[in-house]
């Protein structure tokens, strides 16, 4: 059975990856508070700040920033944590157990060995259409694709 066998799948937003890279430094790169701001936002875009405390019930809070240093906070929470494996968080809560204003999606990423390389998927998994569609219009597959080329040359260098 799927992961997502009992979630409708037209509020899901997939990326599906081949790493040039081991998944452990994959799996590094996304929970090292020195490594994630190096690559997480699609150039020019940066992350100056990122605060993991990765483990479940952790909170993870990334500050990504524009061209224009106009800064976007971005808190959550780990709901699953399962070492070069599998990621679990979302945005439904900001610290412990505290509710967002505005939840918009839950992220699911796996990390798996193929061929000396890493099979990475990340899905997005959102309450409402609307914010799949709007998460869409944001430029899910182009940003999240950078990031992808930007993990992976991090995750070479490692």
């Amino acid at each position: 059975m799927s992961a997502d066998a009992n979630f409708d799948e037209s509020r899901i937003l997939v990326l599906n990856r081949l790493i040039d890279a081991p998944r452990e430094k994959v799996f590094r790169c996304w929970t090292d508070p020195e490594l994630l701001p190096q690559w997480f936002a699609p150039k020019p875009w940066t992350a100056p700040r990122a605060e993991l405390d990765v483990r479940p019930g952790g909170t993870c809070f990334v500050v990504m920033a524009d061209p224009e240093g106009n800064e976007y906070p971005n808190p959550g929470v780990y709901l699953d944590v399962v070492p070069n494996e599998r990621l679990v968080f979302t945005d439904a809560f900001t610290a412990a157990w505290e509710p967002s204003d505005k939840p918009f999606f839950v992220a699911e990423l796996t990390f798996a060995d193929e061929g000396g390389k890493t099979r990475y998927i990340a899905r997005a998994k959102h309450w409402r259409v609307e914010d799949k569609l709007e998460h869409e219009k944001m430029g899910f597959h182009e940003g999240w694709g950078i990031c992808a080329d930007q993990l992976e040359a991090l995750a070479r260098t490692l």
